[in-house]
């Protein structure tokens, strides 16, 4: 039997199946397999409570010691921080959690608006060689700009950029395990050879860090710095890069928005709250199972069974939030949403996210307030747009839009094709 949560119908919009397993409870088991089944949980209240629970083990290699998954992932994939529990887990964060606090990330800003200038500008010399045809803003900006602000943090040379973000994309193939196994050994052999170049010459950035606190204080095992390496680089663009595209794809099919937070940027932090919740970045948080018996919302989970948290679900629960499925500023009670996790496993990375999403929003509407979709979906076309095929990240791989004039004519506009 097929795995509903791996078909490209889930990819392309998962809250279809996410509204109707929620609609007979909101934990509900779902057969994966012919032998197999999981528990999905799509209540607000039941995945905030789940993700916090400590009966809820993250502990991959304990759980398929003896239940081989026949994978082939790379250990730094595999028992990386966010497969791990306490104690191992809060001692690997809070080595981590440094770079990413809001100091740190206030620091960081001025970087982060010079490198989305910079796209902004390739973007709309992009739009002119076309003839002001359309320009893919997922390629172009969403999915550049988060790799590029996380792999300069880690010290990653611009050459390996582009390689990075592949074996980080591949990571996530639903459909295709052997390509995810073979970019986990790719991304992790890299980063061990990363590391030893930044053993030899340190600098000031965060890998260097890590690597000090490695050697002078023995708190990090080399597979532990090598799994912490891939998990910053993945973890630190791959959410943000869905959280900018969603975003963009949701401006893209309502006007007034779009006009609203173009004439009033500083809207824009309770736009980003919103788009994290109207169309989470993560459909399905990562692998939890019971290490013993314990009811939620209803259901009896035994020892042993795998439970799926959804804050793609979560997000879109009536009993959480009014009017669910429609995008509204004027929240009472702005966030709230499950997308960053909660608990101990909370995105650490969320402050840094938050601030390149919303500069990201913020120079793309300045420098291009006539950018506009390819379709307005009135015609049952989606556009040009396509989906990623992964069931535990949601955002587009494609994103073909018009930008319109530039503001003012500023370099990087975009120019009338001729008898327009």
């Amino acid at each position: 039997m097929n795995n509903p949560m791996e078909s490209a119908e889930f990819s392309r919009d998962p809250y279809p199946l996410l509204a109707a397993l929620r609609a007979r409870g909101p934990v509900q088991r779902v057969r994966t397999g012919r032998d197999r089944t999981t528990w999905v949980v799509t209540g607000w209240a039941e995945a905030r409570a789940a993700l916090a629970d400590g009966r809820l083990s993250k502990d991959t290699g304990r759980y398929f010691a003896d239940r081989p998954s026949g994978r082939d992932l790379a250990p730094a994939v595999s028992r990386s921080m966010l497969a791990t529990d306490p104690p191992d887990h809060g001692r690997l964060r809070k080595l981590a959690v440094a770079a990413f606090t809001p100091a740190a990330v206030n620091r960081l800003e001025p970087r982060v608006r010079e490198i989305a200038e910079g796209l902004a500008t390739a973007l709309g010399r992009a739009a002119e060689a076309a003839d002001g045809g359309p320009v893919d803003l997922v390629e172009g900006f969403a999915a550049p700009l988060p790799i590029a602000v996380i792999c300069e943090l880690l010290a990653v040379p611009d050459a390996d950029r582009a390689a990075v973000r592949r074996w980080s994309d591949d990571l996530f193939a639903a459909a295709d395990p052997d390509t995810a196994d073979r970019a986990s050994h790719a991304l992790a052999g890299y980063m061990t050879e990363l590391i030893a170049a930044r053993r030899a010459a340190p600098g000031d950035d965060v890998l260097s860090g890590l690597i000090a606190a490695r050697d002078a204080g023995d708190r990090l095992t080399e597979p532990e710095l090598v799994s912490l390496a891939v998990l910053l680089v993945v973890a630190g663009h791959e959410t943000t890069a869905n959280l900018i595209g969603n975003g963009l794809f949701t401006l893209l099919r309502d006007d007034a928005l779009r006009a609203r937070l173009r004439d009033d940027p500083g809207l824009l932090p309770k736009a980003v709250e919103e788009f994290l919740r109207f169309e989470a970045p993560v459909t399905l948080a990562t692998f939890r199972y019971a290490t013993e018996p314990f009811e939620l919302g209803g259901a009896r989970i035994g020892a042993g069974d795998v439970v799926l948290v959804s804050p793609g679900g979560a997000n879109r629960d009536p009993a959480r939030f009014d009017a669910p499925d429609t995008v509204r500023l004027d929240r009472p009670a702005p966030g709230g949403h499950l997308s960053f996790g909660h608990g101990p496993h909370h995105c650490l990375g969320a402050p840094l996210a938050r601030t390149e999403a919303r500069i990201a929003f913020e120079v793309l509407l300045a420098r291009f307030p006539g950018l506009r979709p390819v379709t307005d979906g009135r015609d049952g076309s989606d556009g040009g747009v396509r989906w990623r095929r992964t069931r535990l990240m949601r955002g587009p791989a494609r994103l073909p839009a018009f930008l319109g004039p530039a503001a003012g004519g500023r370099d990087g506009g975009w120019r009338r094709p001729s008898g327009a």
